[in-house]
């Protein structure tokens, strides 16, 4: 008995170990690195940039701001004393603007001793009720100077105080209701556009808590935000001014609204109001609590996905790869799994590229799922097994590698298990998936390279995701491919294409 207790034992281990082994080789071409933090420092990250000489900076939601010094692994504290900062934008090696909770503010350092001794306003012409949840996110900058940051809205479990900074809107909350997000104060969900003379403007309504924006390559603003009510699953929007994106209560701020309690509107017309997410990440699927989207603007030193988005997702050891085109005059587009696991922990926040290519993270629980610290993602020189992109055809889908594709398999519609399903618009916190379908494979065709797939299917329907689950598909050369999962956000048919 106690010989097979032992073989039994070591039979686990051994498939344990094998299976580590496996994981290990499916993510060997990226590397998770841990940098070690400050002692009695609680690292809840809140952002991470570079400064132009190259060091870390990077900001924790108890108030610090430390900087790193990569090459003597050493930190220093330059900042202290904010209330909640979700953000930095980089001016100099020693001014920074900070995203805290009552205002976004300036800190730099005038006398060159290497911490700051300037904390100045910079805005902050939005209201605060003292609801728990008012987090502030950005700034980020676009092409034109002008800076963009996002106001969280309130949380319906919780209240707001007696004394508030702002005008009270009571038309910003449905009235009775617990659990549904609310802007009672000026902009709550909103995202704001801060001009380069200064002027705080409401830019894009709609948002429930949109924790992350930033730019792709082409000037396009995006902003993350997290499944509840009115948001089925949590999405990616392509954020464009004067546009509504779904949650009622920020519609009160908007200029001219005569419409009253926008809760109480119809479901319909506010659904016929609001623009489509670009992207939505099925939740428990691909994200629960996505963050910061970051364009990957490394020109090939931190792989092979120039110019795709990456985000962060706080509620699993995940890091999510986005891929858009522009179908009928508006992105949408494909989402997957980057990296799982290999080291990595969850609560990832913040990201930044590195001088060098490499990705930072900031990481954060918040009081809510998630992890402290900040890690170091590498890439190994090694080309990753993966798919590249996924866009719309007429009459399905085309799947580019980055490896070519060992034909056989890959042309066998057995290892394409399509299903599409939809997520309602309502008020109810997060929608399950409806309409779930197989959606069968009728042709597919096969690239001379190797390295591109067509998929043909029997139908296609605007307004639903299309999840495809690859089966056993391999690189001409035997390798597994690193993720067999790729979810697809069809808002719009190819033959509507302008």
């Amino acid at each position: 008995m106690k010989y097979n207790v032992i073989a039994c034992l070591t039979g686990i281990l051994f498939f344990a170990c094998l299976e580590s082994i496996q994981a290990q080789k499916i993510n060997e071409s990226y590397r998770v690195e841990t940098i070690k933090m400050p002692e009695g420092l609680t690292s809840e990250t809140g952002a991470v940039e570079f400064l132009p000489d190259g060091r870390l900076v990077a900001c924790f939601t108890r108030g610090e701001v430390m900087i790193y010094n990569i090459l003597t692994k050493e930190w220093k504290l330059f900042a202290e004393g904010l209330h909640d900062p979700l953000g930095i934008l980089v001016i100099s090696n020693s001014e920074l603007l900070i995203m805290q909770r009552p205002e976004l503010t300036r800190v730099k350092d005038t006398d060159g001793d290497g911490i700051a001794d300037l904390y100045e306003k910079v805005t902050d012409d939005f209201g605060i009720s003292g609801n728990y949840h008012e987090f502030n996110y950005g700034p980020v900058k676009d092409r034109k100077g002008d800076l963009f940051i996002a106001l969280n809205s309130s949380s319906g479990g919780g209240n707001i105080r007696p004394e508030v900074r702002g005008e009270i809107n009571p038309l910003g909350r449905e009235e009775g209701s617990k659990g549904q997000m609310f802007s009672n104060v000026p902009y709550r969900g909103w995202m704001m556009k801060l001009t380069s003379d200064g002027k705080l403007q409401p830019f894009a309504s709609g948002f429930r808590s949109p924790n992350g924006l930033g730019f792709d390559l082409e000037g396009n603003l995006f902003a993350t935000d997290n499944q509840g009510d009115w948001i089925g699953t949590s999405p990616l929007h392509h954020v464009q001014e004067g546009r509504f994106y779904g949650h009622p209560g920020s519609l009160v701020w908007q200029k001219g609204w005569n419409k009253g309690n926008p809760f109480l509107l119809p479901i319909p017309v506010l659904d016929s109001m609001r623009t489509r997410a670009a992207v939505l990440f099925p939740h428990g699927i691909i994200a629960n609590s996505p963050t910061q989207p970051l364009c990957d603007n490394t020109s090939g030193k931190f792989g092979p996905f120039s110019g795709q988005l990456i985000i962060g997702e706080m509620n699993k050891e995940r890091i999510v790869r986005v891929m858009l085109e522009r179908v009928g005059g508006e992105l949408q587009g494909a989402c997957i799994p980057f990296l799982e696991g290999n080291g990595l922990r969850k609560g990832n926040n913040r990201l930044v590229f590195a001088p060098d290519g490499s990705l930072w993270i900031g990481q954060n629980s918040h009081g809510w799922l998630g992890d402290q610290g900040i890690q170091r993602i590498v890439f190994t020189g090694k080309p990753p097994a993966d798919i590249y992109s996924m866009n719309l055809t007429e009459n399905g889908f085309e799947l580019t590698f980055t490896e070519p594709l060992e034909v056989s398999a890959a042309t066998n519609p057995d290892n394409f298990k399509f299903r599409h399903y939809y997520y309602k618009y309502h008020n109810k916190y997060g929608s399950d998936q409806f309409d779930i379908q197989d959606v069968p494979v009728t042709d597919i065709k096969i690239s001379n390279d190797s390295k591109k797939i067509s998929v043909t299917l029997a139908a296609l329907k605007p307004g639903y995701v299309y999840e495809l689950n690859l089966g056993d598909i391999k690189t001409s050369t035997g390798n597994t491919l690193n993720n067999k999962l790729i979810c697809y956000t069809l808002n719009k048919l190819k033959s509507t294409d302008l």
